[in-house]
């Protein structure tokens, strides 16, 4: 278990998944983690589902943690900050998980030697399956680090990269649910043209696609291999991918990656140039 105590600014979904997940590892316990919101009814059903304790003042959170997550969006941040700056110290330690907020902005918001770490995590994270990469600031040290990827392991998959590879992390995995889901939603399409109940047919391809998920991840077989072992010669399957080539699903997804990355990097420019 963490002796250090955690305090979460935000209690949106993404912090009450991370909270949840690491009370469900026995990271943590309840009379360790403090969380604030201005919805007194989130707090309420905060406190009743986690036992943790609530509260609707921010300081409240710094004064009773060791770890801050700031659980926020981008857009309130430089509030936040701002507010918070004389009470947050060399001694605590700030992970935000807002997107495209860069750790110059968060430094430069903060006191002289502060330390920051920079995290982009994904909505399956509510389901203790997120693919996340986090980045150390300039005051962070490997303890900090190694700290930040138990709590991210607790919900899912993490990891440590320098900060310029962020954005394209926030392209794949940041954006890369709801591209998934299109792809879901499009296979249960066609199931139903084929004939399939509509439920039938969502259970079909969601399952499908953990199913060949798992085996990506576990087998320990290249991606192309996997593609190739379903593929018979002058089967059904060939004629399928020989259909998506021809649709351009492959180009598709890239450009979508590339895309959904350059908007990450135009929104931390954007930060970034508030604070000059």
């Amino acid at each position: 278990m963490l002796k250090e105590k955690i305090g979460f600014i935000g209690g949106g979904k993404m912090g009450e998944a991370l909270m949840k997940g690491l009370l469900r590892a026995k990271l943590s316990s309840a009379d360790k983690i403090i969380v604030s919101d201005v919805d007194t009814k989130r707090c309420q059903t905060l406190e009743d589902e986690t036992g943790i304790k609530t509260t609707q003042e921010n300081r409240e959170v710094i004064a009773n943690s060791d770890v801050i997550i700031l659980a926020i969006k981008p857009n309130v941040m430089g509030t936040i900050l701002e507010e918070l700056k004389s009470d947050i110290t060399s001694e605590h330690l700030v992970v935000s998980i807002a997107a495209g907020i860069p750790l110059s902005f968060m430094e430069s918001s903060l006191n002289e030697g502060c330390r920051a770490i920079r995290v982009m995590p994904n909505t399956p994270c509510l389901v203790g399956e997120t693919a996340a990469g986090y980045a150390l600031g300039k005051n962070a040290t490997r303890n900090d680090g190694e700290l930040v990827g138990q709590i991210l392991n607790a919900v899912g998959k993490s990891f440590l990269l320098e900060e310029k590879y962020l954005d394209a992390v926030t392209g794949l995995s940041g954006s890369g649910p709801a591209f998934i889901y299109m792809v879901i939603d499009a296979l249960a399409d066609g199931g139903v043209k084929m004939g399939l109940p509509r439920e039938i047919s969502k259970e079909l391809a969601a399952q499908t696609t953990f199913g060949a998920a798992k085996m990506g991840l576990e087998t320990g077989m290249h991606i192309g291999e996997l593609k190739d072992s379903v593929t018979s010669p002058g089967g059904t399957t060939i004629e399928g991918l020989h259909a998506l080539e021809k649709g351009g699903l492959t180009n598709a997804l890239i450009n979508a990656v590339e895309v959904a990355t350059k908007k990450s990097k135009r929104l931390g420019k954007a930060f970034s140039k508030q604070k000059k």
